[in-house]
């Protein structure tokens, strides 16, 4: 199930890096900043040590989608910066526009692995929350139209 979602998002980023977002698409994209392919600037490391949410709105440059992840360069605070995600490290992928909205819970390296209590780790669909999580910011990007 998780590879299907995760192809979802591909699938969408794909579609997002050819012909930009249609209509109010948006996307809040959290994850986790400890997996060992997360590619990002010291500094928004020691800013999001655990985990962090990215907003595709207004701003954004080369997004470029692979099979194991996406790369994209983002605003904040007037200094653009490359980060790369694989979507083994993707938390939530929400477009509030559409109410639409995956939650990956925690897993293991290997996605057919079991949970403690011998069940395989779960997606689930989730209604968008609009306040952020406590451990992540939500960066606003709309004074950076593109």
């Amino acid at each position: 199930m998780h590879r299907a979602m995760r192809g979802l998002i591909q699938e969408i980023l794909g579609d997002i890096a050819q012909t930009g977002l249609p209509g109010e698409h948006h996307f809040f994209i959290t994850f986790d900043t400890n997996h060992p392919d997360v590619e990002l600037a010291d500094w928004l490391f020691d800013r999001y040590p655990h985990e962090m949410t990215v907003v595709l709105q207004h701003w954004f440059q080369d997004l470029n989608v692979t099979d194991e992840g996406f790369s994209v360069v983002l605003n904040f605070g007037d200094n653009p910066e490359p980060i790369y995600v694989p979507y083994d490290a993707i938390r939530t992928f929400v477009d509030p526009s559409v109410e639409f909205g995956l939650r990956f819970e925690a897993q293991d390296e290997d996605e057919d692995d079991e949970d403690e209590d011998g069940e395989a780790p779960m997606a689930e669909m989730v209604e968008p929350d609009d306040t952020p999580r406590p451990q992540a910011e939500i960066v606003s990007l709309d004074k950076f139209r593109r």
